[in-house]
């Protein structure tokens, strides 16, 4: 059991604008914290999150990187809004932070999103069990995950993802950057021990290569967003045998990989 703190805080405040019409209004806008992760005592990173479920983000940032293997690995998360610092204590004896950082590659996700050590290396040949999903079920899962952006409804500027099954939305978070959103809900599966064989991963942001690789390390075989993708994050969903979905709004979408698992029960 680890021992973990709760420090979920507002994601967003309100201040005031001038208008078009040289009117003062009452805004609300998304606040942004940094968050320095401190492996037994030692500075990992520091991210800018919006604070949603801090420790869940954590705990996805250090396994989507490969610094953990197994959650027993992990003794303590503790967040610390003061200091704008989290501490997590290993029971793991030689974490290496040293040879991690070395290899560090920083992406094209918001906020600069990084990529650490041997992360492509440990999906070397892993192919994602297909799964098949119905045209039915991804205008419903459209719909239905548009009530959920609530921070941006109130005050745009952020990310959010799901990961749901069939019909079910099992978590939604959002984030300043889609990095940390996608991270939360790995830190959610795998702190609950949730397996991604039979699930779907939403997102507003990007399909870029980091989306399509932490993805696969949670092993969800359909990756859906209302936005676009790119070249490499095409040819990694090919690579891992990830269903790709873009443009994914209303009644319309493209199926960039994966097309066979696909059912089209609602052909026009």
């Amino acid at each position: 059991m680890i021992d973990m703190t709760a420090s979920k805080i507002e994601g967003s405040s309100s201040v005031f604008a001038m208008d078009e019409n040289g009117k003062s209004v009452n805004i609300m806008l998304v606040e942004e914290r940094a968050l320095t992760i401190y492996i037994d005592s030692k500075e990992i990173v520091t991210l800018m999150t919006m604070g949603s479920y801090p420790e869940l983000l954590v705990l996805g940032y250090l396994k989507n990187q490969t610094f953990f293997e197994s959650i027993e690995e992990v003794k303590v998360v503790q967040v610390d809004w003061q200091t704008n610092a989290v501490a997590v204590v290993s029971n793991k004896k030689n974490v290496n932070i040293e040879k991690l950082h070395r290899r560090r590659t920083v992406t094209s996700g918001c906020g600069q999103g990084t990529m650490f050590g041997n992360v492509l290396e440990s999906l070397k040949g892993q192919m994602l069990p297909s799964h098949s999903i119905k045209q039915s079920v991804l205008y419903y899962l459209l719909s239905y995950l548009g009530r959920h952006n609530q921070v941006y409804k109130k005050a745009g500027g952020v990310h959010g993802c799901a990961l749901c099954k069939g019909k079910d939305v099992l978590f939604f978070v959002e984030d300043v950057g889609r990095h940390n959103a996608v991270d939360t809900i790995a830190g959610h599966m795998w702190l609950n021990r949730i397996k991604g064989d039979d699930c779907i991963f939403y997102t507003t942001g990007r399909l870029t290569s980091e989306m399509v690789i932490k993805v696969a390390q949670m092993g969800v075989p359909i990756l859906l967003s209302r936005s676009g993708a790119t070249k490499m994050g095409y040819e990694l969903a090919r690579q891992f045998g990830v269903t790709l979905i873009s443009r994914a709004k209303g009644r319309h979408f493209q199926i960039l990989n994966g097309a066979e698992c696909i059912v089209f029960d609602e052909l026009r």
